[in-house]
C-alpha cells in the first residue's frame, strides 16, 4: 500500500469517526449558515440565504491541480501524504484531540478555498526557504496557544510547529499514524 493510500484510508476511518461522534453527541450533523456566495458538496440542503442548514464532509469527486501548482512555484515535488489530505474531503474544519490537547484539521470547503490555501502554502514555504529551514506544510492548528502541526515535505513525519520557528517536536512518524491516533471532538455549529 503506498502511503497516500494508507493516508486516504486513515482520513476516512477519522471521518466515520468524527460523524458518528456528533450524532452521538447531538444527534445531528453540525449547521452551518448557508451562503450561496461560499457554494460547497457539504451543504445538505440549499436554504434561505444565511439561513442555517445541515452540513457533512463529502468526499470530492474531481481531481483538481491545487498541488502540482503548489510543485511548480517551489520547484519541487510536494510530498503524496499532504496532497490526499487536502484532496480526499470538501469539509469545514474538524475539531479532535490528540492525546489531551485540542486541535483543528484543517480542510477545504471548496475549491476557492484551496485557492487561499494555496496562498498560505507558499508563503510559509517562502519563510521556511527564507530561514533556511526544511520544508513542512501545515495541515492543523492547535488550541489555544496558536501553534500548527505540519507534515515534514521531505520524510512525511509530522511536527509540531511554531509560526516562524523551526519545528518544535515531533509528533508522529506520519500522517496515517496521525490521523489514526486521533479521537473526534464535536463540531459546534457555525449559525
Amino acid at each position: 500500500m503506498t502511503p497516500s493510500a494508507s493516508t486516504a484510508q486513515a482520513l476516512d476511518r477519522f471521518i466515520d469517526r468524527a460523524l458518528e461522534h456528533q450524532l452521538q453527541q447531538t444527534g445531528r450533523l453540525p449547521l452551518v449558515a448557508f451562503d450561496s456566495e461560499w457554494p460547497s458538496d457539504c451543504y445538505q440542503s440549499e436554504a434561505d440565504a444565511d439561513s442555517p442548514t445541515h452540513w457533512r464532509p463529502v468526499r470530492q469527486a474531481n481531481i483538481n491541480d491545487l498541488f502540482e501548482r503548489i510543485s511548480l512555484a517551489l520547484e519541487q515535488p510536494i510530498h503524496p501524504d499532504i496532497v490526499t489530505f487536502y484532496s480526499r474531503y470538501w469539509s469545514d474544519p474538524l475539531p479532535a484531540l490528540h492525546q489531551s490537547d485540542r486541535l483543528t484539521l484543517l480542510q477545504l470547503w471548496n475549491p476557492e478555498d484551496g485557492e487561499r490555501l494555496r496562498s498560505n502554502l507558499l508563503g510559509h514555504a517562502l519563510m521556511k526557504a527564507r530561514k533556511k529551514q526544511p520544508l513542512t506544510l501545515f495541515f492543523a492548528t492547535t488550541e489555544p496557544d496558536d501553534m500548527f502541526i505540519s507534515l515534514n515535505n521531505t520524510d512525511g513525519s509530522v511536527w509540531l510547529e511554531a509560526p516562524g520557528k523551526k519545528p518544535l517536536r515531533k509528533i508522529a512518524d506520519n500522517l496515517t499514524t496521525f490521523l489514526d491516533t486521533l479521537q473526534p471532538d464535536t463540531i459546534q455549529d457555525q449559525e
